[in-house]
């Protein structure tokens, strides 16, 4: 009896510790259910943009997708990036990932919810209708750009934040640009009138601010070539080129040069839009797409010298009374050891604020600082790096490249890659989901930024 009840007395208190542990790890749990409020769900996923949303976790977002597509190599890129990102041997991800593979996709999404952001990247002529069956469903959006390709997609669009409002749901779409360092600097010194002194208005011929960005068909993504769909060289889907990777150009320009400012359509005027097309060989189609042949739908577009994709365009606009240029070039594949480039121009009463990404900058972009004011302007702008810069970019330097002509070094932990720019602007959004609100300036401005690429659009058409 005695040792019985010996027993009973160390069995009862780790029965009661186990039941104890396991009560702690329910909470734990349910703790941890409760602060990850974001269940993501991929729609059709036909850009690998989709993927790089994923290529990192965070702590808000549930670690369980759930994606819904027709079957088919796109979704099966996608799934393999996902599983790529799992299994990688520095930071892996942890995604668990429900799939639904059927036609029926998007009224299963609406329809069963097992989340509430969806996240969109594929073919843009789909995007706004599945923008409109989210919010009308109630859920956040998440999507790649461009929202809308064309009139009849902006009139949806405008339709959508208004449902969004009421529905008390968030559009977002995903501007990565915003985040390459050498924009944020230059954006950075045009805030400071003791560098930079006022945007000036400029010209037609010489824009106060102008960008141009080259882009290649044949390109590597996480480490592998990418294969494109053959789709994507559709303008009737993917749309020109006037629509699409200007989107984030007209995105920069109003965000460096009116930060917070609320733009409305009425005070954009397009001046002149032109759009010409880059010509691809049946080989090199063949090697980005992998398909041996043009689909039919493609025939519309094949000339005597190849496939013409129209997805070069250039518009010159006035924005609040200032002239803007921004061009997007497409060529087939870049030069070896070269890449996608982007030049900027803004030009203020003291200083041009200048970025370059050629030869001379090993193909990295870099930012340079042009004085109005002769060389006593280097004491002023070193002071603005030390007492301003220094703060946001620790560790900047100021190099004098000729007479009223310096380089700014941005420290190489700055400059973390197009992909990584997915992970700080997923992290950007999931603040304004917490918070159930964007800032004031965001609808309004990309309202007004769809208003520019369509109206580019259609004057370049004229043309």
């Amino acid at each position: 009896m005695k040792t019985t009840f010996k027993l009973k007395m160390i069995v009862a208190p780790a029965i009661f510790l186990c039941l104890s542990c396991a009560q702690e790890t329910k909470q734990k749990e349910a703790v941890k259910e409760e602060t990850q409020t974001v269940k993501l769900m991929t729609l059709d996923p036909g850009h690998f943009h989709a993927a790089l949303v994923q290529k990192t976790m965070y702590p808000l977002v549930d670690s369980t997708i759930h994606v819904f597509a027709p079957k088919g190599p796109e979704v099966d890129d996608f799934l393999n990036k996902i599983e790529q990102y799992n299994s990688r041997d520095e930071h892996p991800t942890a995604w668990k990932v429900n799939t639904y593979l059927e036609d029926d996709y998007l009224n299963r999404m609406v329809t069963e919810k097992p989340g509430n952001v969806m996240v969109v990247a594929g073919k843009n002529s789909k995007k706004i209708d599945y923008i409109l069956a989210a919010v009308k469903a109630g859920l956040n959006v998440y999507a790649d750009k461009p929202l809308v390709i064309n009139s009849d997609g902006f009139n949806k669009l405008k339709e959508a934040f208004k449902i969004a409002e009421e529905k008390g749901v968030l559009i977002y779409d995903i501007m990565t640009e915003r985040f390459e360092s050498t924009t944020m600097m230059q954006k950075k010194f045009s805030t400071l009138p003791s560098v930079f002194g006022d945007l000036v208005n400029g010209t037609a011929e010489e824009p106060a601010i102008s960008k141009e960005s080259v882009h290649h068909f044949y390109k590597y993504v996480s480490g592998k070539p990418l294969v494109r769909p053959s789709w994507f060289f559709d303008v009737n889907e993917e749309g020109e080129g006037i629509v699409d990777v200007t989107t984030h150009l007209v995105d920069l320009v109003q965000w460096e040069a009116f930060p917070g400012q609320i733009i409305d359509s009425s005070q954009i005027e397009m001046v002149k839009a032109r759009r010409w097309p880059t010509v691809l060989s049946l080989k090199e189609f063949q090697d980005v797409t992998g398909m041996e042949s043009y689909p039919d739908y493609l025939e519309k577009d094949i000339k005597e010298d190849g496939l013409n994709v129209y997805c070069n365009g250039e518009m010159t606009y006035k924005i609040k009374g200032k002239f803007a240029k921004v061009s997007v070039i497409w060529n087939y594949r870049a030069p070896e050891g070269t890449g996608d480039t982007h030049y900027s121009i803004m030009r203020g009463t003291k200083s041009n604020l200048i970025i370059k990404q050629g030869e001379e900058e090993n193909y990295k972009p870099v930012l340079y600082v042009e004085s109005k004011l002769g060389n006593d302007f280097e004491k002023t702008l070193k002071l603005a790096v030390q007492n301003e810069i220094a703060e946001e970019f620790p560790g900047t330097t100021v190099e004098k490249i000729e007479d009223g002509k310096w380089k700014i070094g941005i420290p190489d932990k700055f400059k973390i890659g197009h992909e990584a720019h997915f992970a700080q602007v997923t992290s950007n959004y999931l603040k304004y989901l917490e918070s159930g609100k964007l800032p004031s300036w965001e609808v309004p401005n990309m309202l007004t930024k769809y208003y520019t690429t369509i109206a580019a659009y259609k004057k370049a058409k004229e043309n």
